[in-house]
């Protein structure tokens, strides 16, 4: 059997490094998906999700190794988030008005039917809460500015604020949603070890 796949080392955009806010062309791609809002501290929408796209993640994993003969690593969560007020990212970091969308990227190889298999297979036994809710969907983000962010989440704020300044320098307009990537696994580590991507999709004034 070939090697097993880590497309989070292969990607370029799965690279970035702290205090280096750097321009990529992001692929499109497909990803497992459940939607959300509210404060994802106290929601328990949002606890609910990942305990939804994490069987199926593996599931589709286990299928694509015994089915097709590909292996490959479970990618890390991921999530897109959005509010009316982008000060609610930035400066009041209102968790509370924020909309999300927690993910976990796909292969291309992996297809709708396999998901299909996968989802049934994650629901056979105690299904979670959530599992009707996640689907497969693409997202293609295009041009985008990101950077590694280390630490607590909470300490973003002068990060986006940064990212968000770059933005208007170069005359540049956000034109998706904020992305963050977990590299850490935030239920087991630190705040304050915590490493984890921020991307904004832009596009021309």
């Amino acid at each position: 059997m070939p090697d097993k796949v880590d497309l989070k080392k292969k990607l370029d955009s799965y690279q970035a490094r702290r205090g280096e806010i750097r321009a990529l062309t992001v692929e499109r791609a497909r990803y497992l998906m459940v939607d959300g809002h509210g404060d994802p501290n106290t929601s328990g929408a949002f606890a609910l999700a990942i305990e939804a796209l994490f069987p199926v993640a593996y599931k589709a994993k286990f299928a694509s190794k015994q089915e097709l003969g590909r292996d490959y690593v479970v990618m890390p969560l991921e999530g897109l988030w959005s509010a009316a007020d982008h000060e609610s990212f930035t400066t009041r970091r209102d968790k509370s008005a924020w909309d999300w969308t927690l993910m976990i990227r796909q292969p291309d190889w992996v297809d709708d039917a396999l998901v299909e298999r996968a989802i049934a297979a994650a629901g056979a036994k105690g299904a979670p809460a959530r599992l009707a809710d996640v689907r497969l969907a693409a997202l293609e983000e295009g041009r985008c500015l990101q950077t590694l962010h280390l630490g607590s989440f909470d300490d973003e704020g002068p990060l986006l604020e940064r990212m968000h300044a770059q933005i208007a320098d170069q005359g540049l307009r956000m034109t998706g949603r904020h992305h963050e990537i977990y590299l850490s696994d935030f239920r087991k580590v630190a705040p304050e070890k915590l490493r984890t991507i921020l991307r904004q999709p832009v596009g021309p004034t």
